[in-house]
C-alpha cells in the first residue's frame, strides 16, 4: 500500500518512531434542492440540523474550504496552499468521519486510508450552495456520517436559455475561469459547465522553516445536468462530472526522511455519474427515486528524486484506483397533512487497487459491499411541535450488520419567533478497505466505529425577523475508534507475529462537548451583520492512553467569525470578514503547539449592469503567519480581482 508522503499512512509513523527512538436551518438558498436530496432535505429540515451557505455564482475550488471554515462547528486544516490535502472536522469528529456528497452522490474516496474525502479534489466549480448537517447522520446517510455530512449543490437552469462566465486573477499567480450554459424549455432542463483554476502557490514546507519551492496547483473540470419529463409523472435525471488536477507537494522522501523541500507531485482524476428515474404517484403524495451512481478516482504520485534518494528504479511512489457503484431506491410519502415518511434501500460496492512500486512487490486489491435499508417518519403531532424518528440497518460484507437510529423534536412558539430543538442520533463508520486488507490489517478483525450524539438549542427572532439569534449545545461519544498500533520495540501480543511494524485495532474512544452561538442582523436595507462562536471540546478518552483527557489534534477549542456587509448609495458593496481560531496542537500528545490566529478579509463588488459585476478581495489583510498543520505553509496577504457576467 502507499508509502507516499502526503497521505497519512502507518509506514511514515513507524519510520518516524524508529528514527526518533530507534438544528437549526440557516437558509439562503439560490435554488431548490435537486431531486436526489428532496426526501433527505425534508427530513433534515424537520430536525433543523442543516446549515446552508448560498453563493449564487460559480465558486473556485480553492475557496470551498474557506467557506466551510466560517461555518459554526467546523474547522479546516490544509497542508499548504490551494490544492493540498484539505481536512474538515465537524464538531471535532475525525476528518474521515464525514460523508461528502455532490448533488446527493457520495464521493468519499475508497483509496483513502480512512475512506475520507479530500476537499482539494472537489470535482466541480459550478457550485450554487453548500449544505452541512452537523452531528451523527447515519440513519439517512450510512457509513462515515459520524461527524456529519457536507453536500455540494451545483447550479441549475431556471430560464429558457441562460449562462454565466467568470474570470479571476490574483496573488500567487492565481487564475480562475469558468463558464456555464443551460436552459429550461418544456420537459427539458439542461446545464453544461467547465472551469479551470491554477496557482503558483506557496511552499508546502513552510518558508519559516526553510521551504523554498512553491507548490503549484492546477485543476480543470466539466460537469453536466440533464432532466427530461418523459410523462407528467416520470422524469429522467442524468448528471456527470469529471475533473483532473495536478499538485506539487513536499514530503519525507528526502535522504534523511525529515520533512522538507521535495520535487514530488501528484495527479488526481475523478469521474462521477448519476442516472436516475423520478416517479411521482397519487397526486404527488408518493415520490420515488431509482438511481445508479458511479464514482471513479485515480491517483498517481511521482518523486523524480526517488531513484537517487532511495535506490529504487522508478519515480512512481503511489498509484491507486478506487471505484464505487451504488444502486439506490428512495421514496417519500405524505402519510397525511404534515406527516411524511422517508424510506429506501441501497447496495454499494467499493473497490480499490493500490501500489507503491518502490516498496511493494505487487499491488493490493480489495472490495466490499454494503447493503442498507432505512426509514424515517416526520410528523406535526401538535400545533407547532414536529417529531422525527428513524432507523437504518447496514450489512457490510466484511464485518456484518449494524443498526443506527435517530430522533428529534422541533417546537415552534410565539408565531414562529421562538423555536426549540433537540435531537439524538447514532453514527457508524465501517472499517476502510485499507484498514481491512493492507499489510497493516488486523488478523483478528475490526469492528465499525460507533458514535452517539445529541444536541439541544433555541432560535429566537427579534425585530420582525431582522435579528435572529441561535444557541446550540451538543455532545458526542465515539467508541471502537480504529487507530494504528505501532509494534516498534514491542514483541509481545499481536506484535509477536507482526512483520509490518504495526496494525489497525479498535483501541480508541473520544468525547466531544460544545456550544455553537450564531446571530444574523439585518440592521438596515444596506447594512447586515453576522457572527458566530464555537466552543468545541473534543478529548481523547481512550482507556489507559497517555493522551487521555487531551484535546484531539488540529481542532481549536475556540473559533469565532464576524462578518459585516454594507451597500453604498452608489451600489458598491463592501464586506469585512474576521476569523479567529484559538490554540490547538498538531499532535495528540500536545508537544507541538499551533498558535492562535486572526484573519481579516476584505471584499468589494460593483454591478456595472444588471448582469455584469466587478469584484475584488484582499485575503489575510494583516499578512498573519499561521499554521493549521505544523511546518506547512499558508497563504499570506494577497489580492484578487474578477468579473462575472450572467445572461
Amino acid at each position: 500500500m502507499p508509502a507516499n508522503s502526503r497521505r497519512f499512512i502507518p509506514w511514515l509513523a513507524v519510520t518516524a518512531v524508529a528514527l526518533a527512538s530507534s438544528a437549526a436551518a440557516q437558509v439562503a438558498a439560490s435554488e431548490p434542492a435537486p431531486a436526489p436530496d428532496e426526501a433527505g432535505d425534508a427530513a433534515a429540515t424537520a430536525v433543523s440540523q442543516v446549515v446552508v451557505t448560498a453563493n449564487r455564482a460559480p465558486t473556485p475550488v480553492g475557496q470551498v474550504g474557506h467557506i466551510l471554515d466560517r461555518t459554526p462547528g467546523i474547522s479546516v486544516s490544509r497542508t499548504g496552499g490551494p490544492g493540498e490535502t484539505t481536512s474538515v472536522f465537524i464538531r471535532g469528529a475525525d476528518s474521515d468521519q464525514t460523508v461528502a456528497l455532490i448533488d446527493g452522490v457520495k464521493v468519499n474516496d475508497p483509496t483513502d486510508p480512512g475512506t475520507g474525502y479530500d476537499l482539494a479534489n472537489l470535482i466541480t466549480g459550478d457550485i450554487a450552495r453548500i449544505e452541512v448537517l452537523r452531528g451523527p447522520q447515519s440513519t439517512l446517510y450510512g457509513s462515515e456520517a459520524i461527524g456529519g455530512v457536507v453536500n455540494i449543490i451545483t447550479a441549475g437552469a431556471t430560464k429558457p436559455l441562460q449562462g454565466d462566465v467568470q474570470a479571476e486573477v490574483g496573488g500567487y499567480g492565481t487564475s480562475y475561469f469558468s463558464g456555464a450554459l443551460g436552459g429550461k424549455d418544456g420537459p427539458v432542463v439542461w446545464r453544461l459547465s467547465a472551469y479551470d483554476e491554477g496557482t503558483k502557490g506557496v511552499p508546502c514546507f513552510d518558508e519559516t522553516f526553510g521551504g523554498r519551492r512553491p507548490c503549484a496547483f492546477h485543476t480543470s473540470g466539466l460537469s453536466g445536468r440533464f432532466t427530461y419529463d418523459l410523462t407528467p409523472y416520470l422524469q429522467l435525471d442524468e448528471r456527470a462530472y469529471y475533473t483532473r488536477s495536478r499538485s506539487d507537494f513536499d514530503g519525507y522522501d528526502t535522504p534523511t526522511f525529515i520533512f522538507g523541500d521535495d520535487n514530488e507531485y501528484g495527479t488526481t482524476q475523478q469521474l462521477v455519474d448519476y442516472t436516475g428515474l423520478n416517479l411521482s404517484l397519487f397526486d404527488g403524495r408518493l415520490k420515488n427515486r431509482l438511481a445508479f451512481e458511479y464514482s471513479a478516482v485515480d491517483h498517481n504520485d511521482q518523486d523524480p528524486d526517488q531513484p537517487a534518494n532511495l535506490g529504487v528504479p522508478t519515480t512512481t511512489t503511489f498509484v491507486a484506483a478506487g471505484r464505487t457503484t451504488t444502486i439506490e431506491y428512495e421514496g417519500s410519502f405524505e402519510i397525511a397533512p404534515n406527516y411524511q415518511a422517508v424510506f429506501g434501500a441501497q447496495s454499494e460496492r467499493s473497490s480499490l487497487e493500490a501500489f507503491s512500486p518502490g516498496f511493494e512487490l505487487a499491488p493490493d486489491r480489495a472490495h466490499e459491499t454494503i447493503n442498507s435499508g432505512y426509514g424515517q417518519v416526520t410528523g406535526e403531532v401538535l400545533a407547532g411541535l414536529t417529531l422525527t424518528g428513524g432507523m437504518r440497518y447496514d450489512d457490510q460484507s466484511n464485518v456484518g450488520g449494524h443498526f443506527t437510529g435517530q430522533a428529534s423534536a422541533a417546537w415552534s412558539l410565539n408565531g414562529g419567533d421562538t423555536i426549540l430543538r433537540a435531537s439524538f442520533g447514532q453514527g457508524f463508520k465501517a472499517p476502510s478497505l485499507y484498514q481491512l486488507y493492507s499489510e497493516y490489517r488486523n488478523l483478528l478483525g475490526l469492528k465499525p466505529e460507533e458514535a452517539t450524539g445529541w444536541d439541544a438549542g433555541v432560535e429566537q427572532h427579534f425585530l420582525d425577523g431582522r435579528l435572529v439569534v441561535q444557541a446550540t449545545y451538543f455532545g458526542r461519544v465515539t467508541h471502537n475508534l480504529i487507530d494504528f498500533v505501532s509494534c516498534v520495540g514491542i514483541t509481545t501480543g499481536a506484535c509477536a507475529t507482526n512483520v509490518a511494524g504495526g496494525y489497525y485495532a479498535n483501541v480508541a474512544r473520544a468525547e466531544a462537548e460544545g456550544l455553537e452561538l450564531q446571530a444574523t442582523w439585518r440592521v438596515t436595507d444596506r447594512l447586515d451583520l453576522s457572527a458566530n462562536y464555537t466552543l468545541d471540546n473534543v478529548e481523547d478518552r481512550s482507556p489507559g492512553s497517555p493522551t487521555e483527557g487531551r484535546q484531539l489534534a488540529r481542532r481549536p477549542e475556540n473559533t469565532a467569525n464576524l462578518d459585516a456587509g454594507y451597500v453604498w448609495p452608489i451600489k458598491l458593496r463592501t464586506d469585512i470578514a474576521i476569523r479567529y481560531a484559538g490554540d490547538s496542537f498538531d499532535d495528540d500528545a500536545h508537544t507541538i503547539l499551533l498558535k492562535s490566529y486572526t484573519l481579516v478579509d476584505l471584499r468589494v463588488s460593483y454591478p456595472l449592469h444588471d448582469n455584469l459585476e466587478l469584484y475584488g478581495r484582499i485575503e489575510n489583510l494583516t499578512n498573519q503567519h499561521y499554521e493549521t498543520v505544523y511546518q506547512y505553509g499558508t497563504l499570506g496577504c494577497a489580492a484578487y480581482a474578477g468579473v462575472k457576467l450572467s445572461f
